[in-house]
Formats: structure tokens, C-alpha cells, sequence
């Protein structure tokens, strides 16, 4: 819990400083952030799951802590959060099941709320 604590919080630091920084490429990914996970063809609930899946594939705390966070937003249930993080360990095989472990560790905080 401390761990997603920090995270969120170191997060929230960086974001605050590149914007007052006025990065100009962080504020392009912003846009196309929202540009990618809007609702279109593909609702925002599954376009987050995808992004549980791959962010287990690339071993990214951050990135599985986000949008696991965002998936269960968008109205994804634990179940759903978890066939995503089976598809991610099916894609990156074994190494995959070490970053499993940190995104369990995450459903288990956001859908005990």
C-alpha cells in the first residue's frame, strides 16, 4: 500500500513540475493520451485493459498501478482487470508472471475500496 502511495505521489511531482516547466512534449503526450484513450470505436474501459496487458509485458509498475486504476474507473471489474494481466503474461511469458505479482498486488488495494 505504502508502495502505491509513493508511486501515485511521485507521479503527481512529476507531472506538476513538467507542466511548470512547460514541457511541450509532455503536454503533446497529454493530448494524445487523451486523444488514445477516449471513447470511439473501443470504449475507454477496454482500451485501459489493454493497457493492463501491455504494462505487464513491459514490467511498469507506474503504467499497471495507472491504469489499473483507470480501468476499474472506466468500470472494468476485478475479473476483467485480471483476464488482462493473464493476457499480458501469455504475451511475455514467464518473465511476465514477476510483473503479474505487482499488478495483483494493486486490484487487491483498488477493488478493496
Amino acid at each position: 500500500m505504502d508502495r502505491l502511495k509513493e508511486l501515485t505521489q511521485r507521479r503527481k511531482a512529476a507531472h506538476e513540475k513538467l507542466l511548470n516547466l512547460d514541457s511541450k512534449v509532455y503536454k503533446a503526450f497529454l493530448e494524445m493520451e487523451q486523444a488514445a484513450y477516449g471513447d470511439s470505436a473501443l470504449p475507454k474501459k477496454v482500451k485501459e485493459l489493454i493497457a493492463v496487458g501491455i504494462s505487464v509485458t513491459m514490467d511498469c509498475e507506474s503504467c499497471m498501478q495507472w491504469h489499473i486504476e483507470q480501468a476499474a474507473q472506466a468500470g472494468a471489474s476485478q475479473r476483467e482487470v485480471l483476464e488482462a494481466v493473464e493476457v499480458g503474461i501469455e504475451m511475455a511469458g514467464g518473465r511476465a508472471t514477476v510483473s503479474a505479482r505487482f499488478a495483483l498486488e494493486v486490484m487487491d488495494v483498488v477493488f478493496a475500496e
